[in-house]
């Protein structure tokens, strides 16, 4: 695995993975590293990894954790846990929205998980949704990994721009 390798290098370096932002497997543990938060981890037991790529911008993995459900993971940070994914999308949509009176067009950039798109679609006032999402991997692996979250995709209001935002 990728990130296995990567750990490895540093290993075999000596240089400090903390240090070097690694975020990897290590023997059936997810650990995402960052210098943002030093002296920190979180790390997440993996039951099984379920899909791992590297698209033209970002390597990409879902894997299956024993108290978090399916996790994603760009670039060896976690963006959505099947646990916990309700609280950011919901707060991230339903407080600027509800801020609006009668929202008409929203824009998404990013979002490519379809969480936020879930989220908007709940709004009736809401006539149009445009999602700018430049990594197209992110949309399909999110497609086949978190139905319930990408079901906002399906929404005959929404656009996909597949682009940089």
């Amino acid at each position: 695995m990728e990130a296995e390798a990567a750990a490895k290098r540093t290993r075999d370096s000596g240089e400090d993975a903390a240090a070097a932002g690694i975020s990897a497997v290590i023997p059936g543990w997810f650990s995402e590293i960052s210098p943002m938060w030093p002296g920190e981890a979180h790390s997440l037991k993996v039951d099984k990894v379920l899909f791992q790529g590297k698209s033209d911008y970002q390597s990409v993995m879902v894997f299956q954790s024993s108290t978090y459900g399916k996790v994603l993971v760009l670039d060896g940070v976690i963006q959505v846990t099947e646990r916990d994914e309700c609280a950011y999308q919901e707060m991230i949509t339903h407080l600027p929205l509800c801020s609006i009176k009668d929202p008409k067009k929203v824009l998404v950039i990013g979002g490519g998980d379809g969480g936020v798109l879930r989220e908007v679609s709940r709004h009736s006032s809401v006539e149009q949704i445009d999602i700018c999402e430049i990594d197209k991997m992110v949309v399909d692996v999110s497609k086949q990994f978190f139905p319930h979250l990408a079901v906002g995709f399906e929404d005959p209001r929404v656009s996909l721009h597949i682009g940089d935002g």
